[in-house]
């Protein structure tokens, strides 16, 4: 790994590097690699933790939008990320696997579901304004995607206020007003982010009797949502949705180079 390349690239996009040692003992796996966004007294850096000289390469810089695609060789296998900048904070998300990428531009639509891809060739987006914030097809806050609904029933008895919206355990977008249609109700934890069944509930607690004191939440996955007012969140500016908006979640989760990644907005 030729880390004084890698630190010219990155500061080419305004950002720091800091390549460090192993990852600590919980967060290494068979991949010894770790990516992250670290904070010194000089701000936001990136870091990558290798156990030792990993392939990593810079594929493609775009240095006026703040960006780059990063690709890591390992055992045989390659996994992209995406870093760069969004409105106040450096970012790592990692590339499906099944997105045959390359520049940043792809890689940006590559973290697009389908149904936000589907919206743009429908409302007819430019290229140009694929990539911003906002345009007729959808609004994002982070990895999340608000595309606008005219064909709502809204029972609004169901409506809930002040409503998370979790990837992980990452810190929770919040909605000032939310509507759930379908999904499966689970139960989540810190130790249990992303929500377990209710049966395996049922076995955790069976098999661990201190489980019950871990802050277990009820919780909805994989729902239809909507939402509509204020979405806030501390990284990012709040933003106002007028009229009832779909929630998609980018194509992160769907990749593996994730497991690579420590950080989470």
């Amino acid at each position: 790994m030729d880390t004084a390349l890698l630190d010219k690239k990155f500061a080419q996009i305004g950002a720091r590097l800091k390549v460090m040692g192993p990852p600590p003992r919980r967060f290494r796996d068979q991949q010894g690699i770790r990516l992250d966004i670290g904070i010194d007294r000089r701000g936001e850096f990136f870091a990558i933790r290798a156990a030792d000289a990993d392939n990593v390469e810079v594929l493609h810089m775009q240095p006026r939008d703040r960006h780059l695609l990063l690709m890591v060789r390992e055992n045989g296998e390659k996994s992209k990320f995406l870093c760069g900048h969004d409105e106040r904070h450096w970012f790592v998300a990692g590339i499906p696997e099944s997105a045959p990428v390359g520049m940043v531009a792809q890689a940006k639509d590559a973290l697009k579901p389908l149904e936000v891809r589907a919206a743009e060739s429908q409302k007819r987006v430019s290229g140009k304004a694929r990539n911003r914030r906002k345009n007729t097809a959808f609004i994002r806050q982070g990895e999340w995607f608000f595309l606008p609904t005219d064909d709502l029933a809204v029972d609004e008895s169901w409506v809930l206020s002040n409503e998370p919206l979790r990837r992980g355990g990452g810190k929770p977008h919040w909605a000032e007003f939310c509507y759930r249609t379908g999904g499966e109700s689970v139960y989540v934890c810190s130790r249990h982010p992303n929500g377990v069944t209710a049966q395996r509930y049922r076995n955790i607690l069976s098999g661990n009797r201190n489980a019950k004191n871990w802050g277990w939440t009820s919780m909805v996955r994989n729902a239809g949502v909507y939402v509509r007012g204020r979405i806030r969140h501390p990284d990012h500016a709040t933003i106002t949705l007028a009229g009832w908006h779909r929630v998609a979640m980018n194509t992160e989760n769907e990749s593996r180079a994730m497991r690579h990644v420590a950080f989470l907005d």
